[in-house]
């Protein structure tokens, strides 16, 4: 068992409950006796239960981001109107995951968990908590986009809109063998120790190495070169762009469970809705009947716009959104207000149609 680690905690996290869905099996053969989601709501849920829309987390995210970003009076995830339900996905370090399941599954036994795992546990609290058989929309970015177009091809009938951000449905060759360098940044570090390390310091050059592939790939070039990071790091400090890169990501990265990171990016790399359908991606992009809209980043590098359109050309029931941002894939941050600006727009239209 690792030792404690306080990046996954309430306090730095915000509040969130756990909610138990009991013995839960996955695709890939491994069982849960006992299935925790950690979820953080906002709003209320009416009295037809018409107004419920879940949110669903990105790599290395936790519920935090949407509420401390997207989530708010006035904005188009506004709690006044929706009964909005953030979901913490399998494997984030607050839902179950490798450092705080204990027992014979902890840390490097954890077993493999997919991206329909995720959205099957997500349906089964929905109706048991809440009674909830019909979504006002889903919404999420990056491996939250992924989980919303699982959302949409699984369960069509459930789904009345749907918004993905910077993320697809069927993962790409380039972008799973992007994903194999942030994997080997952790693995081939001699702390590592296979996943049996006991504590996540142990593994902090690699969890280092890691953000920085990050800052090259999450990022765009534009993002240095017009030194738009400097509106990011600190007031008054004199940081260069490679100690603001230490500074922000490999301080963030370091903090968190190296064991945990690693199951989020199997999960990622093998993100695809044809699975639904024996292989064929048309097919299933052609059950979504949700009114559904794809927002790539302009800049994004991992997943580009290109890589949406081409989804987006076999969904008849998709629009193709494109955000502008100067922060490639990692505008999904927000800290651009334009950035937000547009995606609120988007919402607003999406969700009054």
């Amino acid at each position: 068992m690792t030792a404690a680690n306080p990046f996954y905690t309430p306090e730095l996290q915000g509040p969130y409950e756990l909610y138990s869905l009991g013995r839960f099996e996955l695709e890939e053969g491994g069982v849960f006796d006992d299935l925790q989601l950690a979820v953080s709501t906002f709003g209320t849920l009416n009295v037809v239960k018409d107004n419920a829309i879940l949110i669903v987390t990105w790599f290395s995210g936790t519920h935090q981001a949407w509420a401390d970003s997207y989530i708010g009076e006035g904005r188009a995830l506004d709690p006044e109107k929706y009964f909005i339900i953030v979901v913490n996905q399998i494997g984030n370090g607050l839902s179950t995951s490798p450092n705080n399941i204990g027992g014979e599954l902890a840390g490097p036994a954890f077993p493999k968990v997919r991206i329909s795992d995720d959205v099957r546990a997500q349906r089964q609290l929905l109706e048991q908590e809440w009674g909830i058989t019909k979504l006002f929309a889903v919404v999420g970015g990056s491996m939250g986009a992924q989980q919303t177009w699982e959302w949409a091809v699984r369960y069509p009938d459930f789904v009345e809109r749907a918004a993905a951000l910077a993320g697809t449905a069927q993962n790409t060759p380039h972008d799973f063998l992007f994903t194999n360098t942030l994997i080997d940044a952790i693995t081939s570090d001699p702390g590592f120790q296979e996943g049996h390390y006991t504590s996540h310091t142990e593994v902090e050059a690699g969890l280092r190495r890691h953000a920085e592939i990050w800052s090259v790939m999450g990022f765009c070039t534009d993002f240095w070169k017009t030194e738009f990071w400097r509106t990011i790091a600190p007031e008054g400090s004199d940081w260069t762009f490679e100690e603001f890169s230490d500074n922000f990501l490999g301080t963030l990265f370091a903090s968190m469970d190296p064991n945990v990171l690693l199951t989020m990016a199997w999960k990622w790399q093998r993100a695809d809705v044809a699975r639904n359908t024996d292989g064929d991606l048309a097919a299933a992009l052609g059950r979504v009947t949700a009114r559904f809209l794809d927002m790539p980043i302009s800049t994004d590098m991992f997943f580009p716009p290109a890589d949406a359109a081409a989804e987006v050309e076999l969904c008849p029931a998709a629009e193709l959104k494109v955000i502008d941002s100067i922060c490639g894939h990692f505008g999904l941050f927000a800290f651009e207000r334009s950035y937000l600006e547009q995606v609120d727009d988007n919402l607003r239209e999406l969700f009054a149609s």
